[in-house]
């Protein structure tokens, strides 16, 4: 991690109220794959984990039973609590939490998460995957930033500073290792995408395919 948890938590608390408003297309577009390929049935629990604003978790609450959201930042959840009142969703919840520690013990089904991973190092990336999968949830959709290629410091998604991406190779390694299975691979730039991995019988049967959404 290139930062402690109290410095990025500190950043997102100074940019809570903006931070809707400054998101890329590409942002917006991993996060809609998230949801896509979330895809809750009534009765499942989804854990949300860098909740941030509350994209996802409010996103998914109406077709879940219920949606944990976890984060280090009190600005972020405070902005993401203060939209779920004002769009009456009740069955969603916010509380610290992070991806090595969730601070969640309940039952869980589908997993979720958008950029926030990226600021872990790759041993800590596989430290979270393996404390997630611990949780038995059957499904795990991740939307990061990541490499599909020779990372390029030039971009705008990649900020050596305080991001830490890892490729599609060593994420697909450590969900496998995980004892999960890939189910797809959605490529929306060189340098973001979504990463589906599943565990049970239907996922080993599965072949992940590659799409570029540019």
């Amino acid at each position: 991690m290139k930062k402690s948890l109290e410095d990025h938590a500190a950043r997102f608390d100074e940019k809570a109220n903006e931070y809707d408003d400054s998101n890329s297309e590409e942002y917006r577009a991993c996060a809609n794959l998230v949801i896509e390929h979330a895809a809750p049935a009534e009765d499942d629990v989804v854990l949300d984990l860098g909740t941030g604003t509350g994209a996802i978790a409010l996103a998914l609450a109406p077709d879940a039973d219920r949606v944990v959201g976890r984060d280090i930042s009190e600005g972020m959840m405070e902005e993401a609590s203060a939209k779920a009142e004002d769009e009456g969703i009740e069955n969603v919840e916010f509380g610290h939490g992070t991806f090595r520690e969730p601070e969640y013990d309940g039952p869980v089904d589908v997993v979720t998460s958008n950029f926030a991973m990226h600021h872990l190092s790759d041993e800590q990336k596989r430290e979270a995957i393996e404390v997630i999968a611990d949780l038995e949830p059957r499904k795990f959709v991740l939307g990061d930033v990541m490499f599909f290629g020779e990372p390029d410091p030039s971009e705008p998604f990649y900020s050596p500073d305080v991001d830490d991406p890892a490729t599609v190779g060593t994420l697909a390694d450590a969900f496998t290792n995980a004892g999960f299975s890939l189910t797809a691979v959605e490529r929306v730039h060189d340098q973001v995408g979504v990463l589906v991995a599943e565990r049970g019988p239907m996922a080993d049967a599965e072949t992940p395919e590659t799409q570029a959404r540019e």
